[in-house]
């Protein structure tokens, strides 16, 4: 069975940290709490506009920072950014403190990234979310959530009593739309597989247009957004977009309606307990775990721009647990979840995405 996201045309949250991750191109990274570390090596990092505590990608991808920095017996510096004329003077910043590794966690961060990489070749980048820097001071960390987000539109359209489901972004990058895709595919399955006729509201696979705030950040217009897709009778919806589930979850509750929430990148559950009454469940990303891997390389003079990708195959992502909800899914749900994982793994069910990683 072939389901693919068709051609056009970025979030972006089961405690990450428990992931094994692999490097899908190149060499495992060393995970290993020995590392030789430098005794002048500095990791940093940059965070989105969402902000260290935005209980999704960048938390967790600062995690990640924080605890190789613990196991290397280390120090680490951050700058956090509340908004786009913040990236380029924070990595700046971070330059100017001799840093040894810069992290820039997200796709926004690209251009004042590979401005500042190709103005300090001896110095060591990062990216999280973005592939598009090639440079060889530059290791991209990146994942192939639409393998992940296509089992929770599966577990989504099993869910749902409506027959719609929903989904919204917070800006039209490939690391957004590639968990829409892969939602929108899953959702897709299920139809053939069960006859059923689950409608997707807020996204289409053949044009690629959809439903997005605009930004990252958890507000009225993240909200109003939500509750346009909420009115068109979904009982599921999946924010892609850090904190703009929490407007979401708002949006939710004002409603007064029996609806679930997905969350992504990190298990929301585990992560932020303030919504864990609305989760059905998250589509998960390696963040903590690649992060600290690569740091740990470049601390050990392993630094490689070959990019590390998270898939389904090296744990580098996946469907969190149904936490309250696994009373309330079909018993026969689970089952088929790993099913289609293991199809998917072997290649049996084909999920790609115009936003997926080149595998290698």
């Amino acid at each position: 069975m072939t389901i693919t996201a068709r051609k056009a045309g970025l979030a972006g949250l089961a405690a990450i940290g428990a992931l094994a991750l692999l490097a899908g191109c190149a060499s495992a990274p060393s995970t290993s709490s020995t590392t030789a570390a430098k005794s002048n090596f500095l990791p940093c990092m940059v965070s989105d506009a969402g902000g260290f505590d935005d209980h999704s990608f960048n938390q967790s991808s600062y995690e990640g920072l924080t605890s190789a920095a613990k196991d290397l017996g280390i120090d680490y510096k951050k700058a956090e950014s509340k908004n786009a004329n913040d990236y380029a003077p924070n990595i700046q910043s971070m330059v100017d403190q001799n840093c040894s590794l810069i992290i820039s966690v997200g796709f926004n961060l690209k251009d004042a990234t590979e401005k500042a990489a190709k103005a300090n070749p001896d110095i060591n980048f990062a990216t999280v979310d973005d592939n598009e820097i090639n440079l060889p001071n530059v290791r991209p960390i990146i994942f192939d959530t639409a393998q992940a987000a296509f089992l929770g539109g599966y577990a989504a359209a099993s869910y749902s009593k409506t027959g719609k489901v929903g989904t919204f972004g917070g800006m039209q990058f490939p690391t957004v739309t590639i968990f829409m895709d892969g939602f929108a595919d899953g959702v897709k399955y299920f139809n053939q597989q069960k006859g059923k006729n689950v409608q997707v509201v807020g996204w289409n696979v053949d044009s690629q247009k959809g439903s997005f705030t605009g930004g990252f950040d958890a507000n009225d217009t993240a909200k109003q957004t939500a509750q346009g897709i909420l009115d068109q009778g979904v009982d599921v919806i999946m924010p892609v977009g850090g904190p703009i589930y929490q407007s979401a979850a708002q949006a939710i509750r004002d409603s007064g309606k029996s609806i679930a929430l997905m969350g992504v990148d990190t298990d929301v559950f585990v992560s932020d307990p303030s919504v864990k009454d609305l989760l059905l469940t998250s589509v998960m990303k390696g963040l903590n775990s690649a992060t600290a891997a690569v740091v740990k390389d470049a601390a050990g003079g392993k630094f490689t721009n070959t990019p590390y990708v998270g898939t389904l195959k090296n744990n580098g992502v996946g469907l969190a647990p149904f936490h309250n909800f696994e009373s309330k899914v079909d018993p026969a749900l689970q089952g088929e979840l790993d099913k289609i994982k293991a199809g998917i793994i072997d290649g049996s069910i084909k999920v790609t995405s115009p936003s997926s990683p080149k595998q290698p």
